[in-house]
């Protein structure tokens, strides 16, 4: 269903796309632009105009249409299948592949490859993520858990929202940490300043990561980092806030830095309770090779 925003200016606030991609941060301007043009966005009851500069007294109200659905189709694309049972599926993705489809990316995604090898998926988040409780970034590889019916997917969703699934990454950043470990606890939310990346702002969702020196190198840091929530970003943006970014970010990262297909992170180890069986689950799985040959020419250098 599409849902309604209405707000009240008490003081004027610019241009109406600014105003409004300040109020709704999960979406882009250009977002907001498109619903402007469809006529979703009305000031005052009348459908507002593009470059219209919001006033004191405006009552503005936003329907946000219903996201259009991409019929995920089953693609042969080879996958690490790590473990599965008629609920649960643990697979290690590969760097660089997208977890599932969306506008302008609606193939050669894990989904599509999960659809091809995995007869049942849980329907909970639909035909753009079926079975798919949590995620990792495209350039980020490792472990992730896919739910084959929605009773395992709702267990397994609520072992991520109370703590008690454990997710450890293994990370390479710039910089020598002096802490043997530490924790980074501080809020996530939309960058105000580039909307294609997320930062630590004072309104935004408690975010916290824990994270443990590994091997101190000339220049860099190897950390094992486990989350206790799950932001967007989380740990490349945690990292950046503290001064630490991750070694090959293309979007945090410093530009000068090693060459890769991406940041240096890996998934490395997932736990979790067992939805049927009530089992504790553990999972590991190794450093990728191209991750394994930076570590060596680091410690070389």
């Amino acid at each position: 269903m599409s849902e309604t925003h209405l707000f009240e200016i008490t003081n004027e606030k610019g241009r109406i796309d600014k105003f409004l991609s300040e109020q709704l941060p999960d979406n882009s301007r250009s977002q907001i632009q498109q619903w402007i043009k469809e006529e979703d966005v009305r000031v005052n009851e009348l459908p507002a105009k593009a470059n219209y500069k919001v006033q004191t007294g405006d009552r503005i109200e936003v329907t946000v249409p219903d996201p259009v659905e991409i019929d995920a189709q089953p693609e042969d694309i080879a996958i690490d299948i790590v473990y599965q049972d008629e609920d649960v599926v643990v697979v290690n993705k590969p760097q660089g592949m997208v977890v599932h489809p969306s506008i302008g990316h609606d193939s050669d995604t894990l989904v599509n490859a999960l659809l091809f090898h995995i007869k049942d998926l849980s329907g909970i988040n639909g035909k753009i993520r079926p079975g798919i409780v949590h995620r990792i970034d495209k350039d980020t590889s490792g472990l992730l858990m896919i739910a084959k019916n929605d009773n395992a997917h709702e267990k397994l969703a609520a072992q991520l929202q109370d703590k008690t699934a454990r997710r450890e990454y293994i990370g390479l950043v710039h910089g020598v940490i002096s802490n043997d470990r530490g924790t980074i606890d501080a809020p996530i939310g939309r960058d105000p300043k580039n909307r294609k990346k997320f930062a630590v702002v004072e309104k935004g969702k408690s975010s916290v990561t824990h994270f443990e020196v590994m091997e101190r190198f000339s220049e860099f840091t190897l950390l094992k980092l486990q989350l206790e929530t799950g932001r967007t970003h989380q740990i490349r943006v945690h990292l950046d806030y503290i001064g630490f970014r991750m070694a090959g970010d293309p979007l945090y990262g410093p530009r000068k830095t090693l060459e890769g297909k991406g940041q240096f992170l890996h998934a490395a180890s997932l736990s979790f309770v067992h939805p049927r069986t009530d089992e504790r689950m553990y999972f590991t799985a190794p450093l990728p090779n191209e991750f394994e040959e930076t570590l060596e020419y680091v410690r070389k250098r």
